[in-house]
């Protein structure tokens, strides 16, 4: 999604002499559509408005002169919402945005100016509820019935303004694809304690940059109800001049601001050494999957839509303070992705167009293939219909040692794509705190503690992780709940050159606490180690004889005089046409990942 200009943040008048985007033409039915989108919306706003009019009448007659500041913020809000509902739906000036920017732009900037003041007016609501239980019973039921009735313009914002990444009403109004009811937020209990920095006891410290005035004082006043210390910037410029100066637990960053954004003040703290270990929690009032996906890929600890659900908002915050805090603690230096695959699983939203974007992402970070005069690699990934949790690496650890890796992380989706992506990226930068890298057994209890699955939603993932010793012609190898990796030594020279390398472990993350054991294995010159997940070769057989054996497929892999081995040019190569074969079709329901070291 382009970014927005300020005038087009704003919702005033577009000149008429604005450049149009010649892919839209704005024509009658679609200035029919803005006149409908126009009166449905228009109604439900009157009607808040009136519910707010009238409550600061009781409270004038009351005289609960307390109220009435937050009440004149929530009037304020609903007359904001009014009147980008006139602004904004004006087929005029619609007409002029929809054929400059295309539908997809227009609606996405038109379902971020109405869910910025309802926002607030929700937000106001509900802490005014919580003091009107106490001193003003009289407001309650007026003040539930301002919530409520925000609540369901909120819910019909989607649904009255039909925008889809096609850029077509008509295309939204005629997809199938509905969003996954089961997927919820994890519940979190209501009343959650700030948390405090335990070497000095003091409250923890938050900056909510918001450029939206409305916003940033109820986020702030929520935050300071709840002990923390809140400061609070302006704009993206002033919140870059306060981490710089001042000491924050916590960022809360709105993604949509004029001049600097959300984005490029994230760039900005990860690019900085001082900065890039302080948690950012991104706010905004769209909920586009594209735009959280950023946000994680760039190292936003989490991210939240406005209006904030109380609880989740206390949630999140929490959590994110605790694993702060934790690692302040103990020195422990995750990578950002670690929150990122949590923040999506939060926001997930599965269309097959996000999901090859993901794939291809995925298929992005694999290693490149190397040919040097100690070892070569080889490998294939064909990416299962669905977006699946398979990915490997490997890197030399020092001039000596070569490390070696396979994960396969259960089910499939963009959760555990993002998990695989999280835990491969752990291994490639080796930033488990106090893990030796070269001693597999450390490595894989490392793990087990950094993704407990009670974090990641209840999923986890399994593992083979080896480590070469060119000197020693060594291979220390160590697997959780893994298939074996395969040695095939040389023929000529070995009786049985088949060797299946596997330890006794659990999944990772299953229990924390769990011990790994490590094992050593000699690897002869002119040897091949193959690393690969269950999808290789638990496979139907099309004869209906059941499933293939790991022993099948290892002989297939020893087997120097495969016909497929000459037709394909080389024997990873080989071993696709040679699956295919047995299952009788080309498609995988598994990813089907395969890892080949040569060894000179």
């Amino acid at each position: 999604m382009s970014e927005l200009t300020p005038e087009k943040r704003t919702g005033k008048q577009v000149a008429a002499s604005t450049p149009l985007n010649s892919e839209f033409k704005f024509d009658s039915v679609q200035s029919g559509l803005i006149k409908q989108m126009q009166s449905d919306l228009r109604g439900p706003a009157g009607v808040i408005g009136e519910i707010i009019e009238r409550l600061l009448k009781k409270v004038e007659d009351l005289d609960l002169k307390e109220f009435t500041p937050d009440i004149i913020l929530i009037k304020n809000a609903s007359n904001l919402l009014f009147q980008n509902i006139l602004n904004l739906l004006d087929p005029d000036q619609a007409g002029i945005l929809i054929e400059r920017d295309g539908w997809n732009d227009y609606g996405s900037h038109l379902r971020h100016e109405l869910r910025n003041p309802i926002n607030g007016i929700m937000g106001y609501s509900e802490m005014l509820l919580e003091d009107a239980e106490e001193e003003g019973k009289q407001l309650v039921e007026d003040l539930q019935l301002i919530h409520e009735k925000a609540k369901k313009f909120l819910s019909s914002i989607d649904r009255v303004i039909p925008i889809t990444e096609a850029g077509s009403p008509e295309e939204t109004k005629n997809s199938n694809i509905k969003p996954d009811p089961k997927i919820n937020p994890i519940e979190i209990p209501a009343s959650s304690p700030p948390f405090t920095n335990s070497d000095n006891g003091k409250k923890n410290s938050i900056l909510v940059v918001d450029d939206n005035a409305l916003n940033r004082n109820l986020l702030s006043r929520r935050l300071e109800k709840k002990g923390y210390k809140v400061t609070s910037a302006v704009n993206g410029l002033q919140a870059l001049e306060k981490v710089r100066m001042e000491r924050f637990d916590l960022i809360l960053l709105d993604v949509i601001m004029p001049e600097v954004n959300g984005f490029e003040v994230l760039r900005q703290m990860k690019a900085d050494r001082e900065l890039r270990h302080i948690p950012v929690l991104m706010i905004s009032a769209l909920d586009e999957l594209d735009g959280v996906v950023r946000c994680i890929e760039m190292g936003a600890a989490d991210y939240l839509m406005k209006p904030f659900n109380p609880v989740l908002l206390n949630a999140r915050i929490s959590a994110c303070l605790e694993r702060k805090n934790l690692r302040d603690r103990e020195r422990v230096m995750l990578k950002e992705r670690d929150e990122a695959y949590q923040a999506l699983l939060a926001s997930q939203n599965t269309l097959k167009t996000e999901l090859e974007e993901a794939n291809k992402y995925v298929i992005s970070l694999l290693p490149e293939k190397l040919n040097t005069p100690v070892l070569a690699t080889d490998w294939v990934f064909i990416p299962s219909t669905q977006l699946g949790g398979d990915s490997f690496g490997y890197h030399w650890i020092d001039e000596n040692r070569f490390a070696a890796y396979l994960i396969d992380v259960c089910g499939h989706g963009v959760g555990a794509a993002l998990l695989s992506v999280s835990a491969i990226n752990v291994l490639r930068s080796q930033s488990l705190d106090g893990i030796n890298f070269t001693d597999p057994k450390a490595v894989l209890e490392g793990l087990n503690e950094a993704f407990e699955m009670e974090k990641h939603n209840q999923m986890y993932f399994t593992i083979w992780y080896g480590v070469y010793d060119r000197e020693r012609r060594e291979m220390a190898y160590s697997s959780g709940g893994h298939p074996p990796a395969i040695l095939v030594g040389n023929p000529s020279v070995e009786e049985r050159p088949i060797k299946m390398l596997k330890t006794a472990g659990m999944v990772v993350g299953g229990i924390s606490g769990m011990t790994f054991e490590s094992a050593v294995t000699r690897v002869a010159p002119g040897s091949r180690l193959y690393l690969f997940s269950d999808g290789v070769y638990e496979l139907e057989y099309a004869d209906g004889r059941g499933l293939m054996t790991i022993d099948e497929f290892a002989d297939e892999l020893a087997n120097p005089n495969s016909i497929l081995d000459s037709q394909a040019g080389n024997k990873v190569a080989s071993m696709v046409p040679f699956a295919q074969k047995v299952q009788g079709r080309n498609n995988f329901d598994d990813d089907f990942s395969l890892l080949e070291i040569r060894f000179f």
